[in-house]
């Protein structure tokens, strides 16, 4: 389904460290939140540029960087002239850390922040649960199954790899999707560099807040029944481009405003390529459910076997 076999090293140079604010930002159930904090440098090959900006950590990776769908958003710095200022952790992960960058065009008003998604390399502990998410996409190349299956170090590099491109080609469809029928939301795939994914940031334009998980909130009447609207109008449109978020839950649902935003999208499933696609859909259903209807939803408008039926029929499955 997808094509896994671009890879490039990224990693910034370090930089003093900021005090700012706790920032709240998640793509996942969280195994860690802290303060927001320099994380150190990452590796970049300081032999391909050693002209470093004056302000910034970074020139732009903007015109070397697997670009986002088109039209790009006005918001959107894609100057050459940009530079990135890395501006902290947000959100430590099981699979990935994920930071905030701010890219600005210097001496101008020019300026957005993005989250920076950047999944661990071969030597933290990777993907617990990727075997059933990798059913359905494997590489070409039977020496690169091989490693990936063997969990070797560079089968774990191409595993980090897929996800990072999974995500990125999940966000572009859906922002696609999303832009056409207006019935799914997801956070803007900027850029892909390796296993780095720069995304819109879903929060307040300052960057001192981000849009609190869905986990985070009680909504009740109005607003309970308009987001479970909005997320069964999300599922109908992943299950008929034949897909499962593949971990769906109040962790990976964000709520900016009165908008319902999916995110965390690694895991994505073809529900007709993996022979566990039923499943995971199933289970995605049964989770939000639940939620849903512990808050008050009356359970007959959010039956988990009628839901998923209807879905996999969307996907053409029965």
């Amino acid at each position: 389904m997808y094509d896994h076999n671009h890879e490039h090293d990224f990693d910034p140079p370090a930089r003093p460290r900021r005090n700012r604010s706790p920032r709240q930002f998640d793509d996942d159930e969280p195994r860690q939140e802290k303060r927001l904090r320099r994380s150190g440098p990452t590796t970049i090959d300081t032999n391909a540029d050693t002209d470093l900006p004056e302000t910034g950590d970074r020139w732009s990776s903007w015109d070397v960087a697997e670009r986002g769908p088109e039209p790009y958003p006005d918001w959107l710095v894609t100057e050459l002239a940009a530079v990135d200022t890395d501006l902290g952790v947000l959100k430590t992960g099981k699979e990935a850390d994920v930071h905030l960058v701010r890219r600005e065009v210097p001496e101008t008003d020019r300026s957005c922040l993005l989250a920076a998604k950047r999944y661990r390399d071969p030597e933290h502990r990777l993907f617990h649960r990727d075997a059933g998410y990798l059913e359905g996409r494997r590489v070409r190349r039977s020496r690169e199954n091989r490693a990936m299956a063997g969990r070797t170090t560079f089968g774990r590099q191409m595993i980090a790899g897929q996800w990072a491109r999974a995500e990125f080609a999940a966000l572009t469809r859906l922002w696609q999707l999303g832009r056409e029928l207006g019935t799914i939301a997801v956070p803007y795939p900027v850029q892909l560099i390796g296993t780095e994914l720069l995304l819109e940031f879903i929060g307040d334009p300052d960057g001192d807040t981000a849009a609190p998980r869905l986990a985070q909130l009680r909504p009740a009447g109005r607003q309970l029944h308009g987001l479970w609207d909005q997320l069964l109008d999300a599922l109908v449109v992943l299950a008929r481009a034949g897909l499962a978020h593949g971990d769906l839950s109040p962790y990976n649902l964000l709520v900016d405003g009165e908008r319902l935003v999916l995110i965390d999208l690694p895991q994505v499933v073809d529900v007709v390529a993996n022979p566990q696609g039923r499943e995971f859909l199933a289970r995605d259903v049964q989770v939000v459910s639940q939620w849903f209807v512990a808050r008050g939803l009356p359970a007959d408008r959010a039956d988990p076997a009628a839901l998923t039926a209807r879905l996999l029929a969307e996907a053409g499955m029965r």
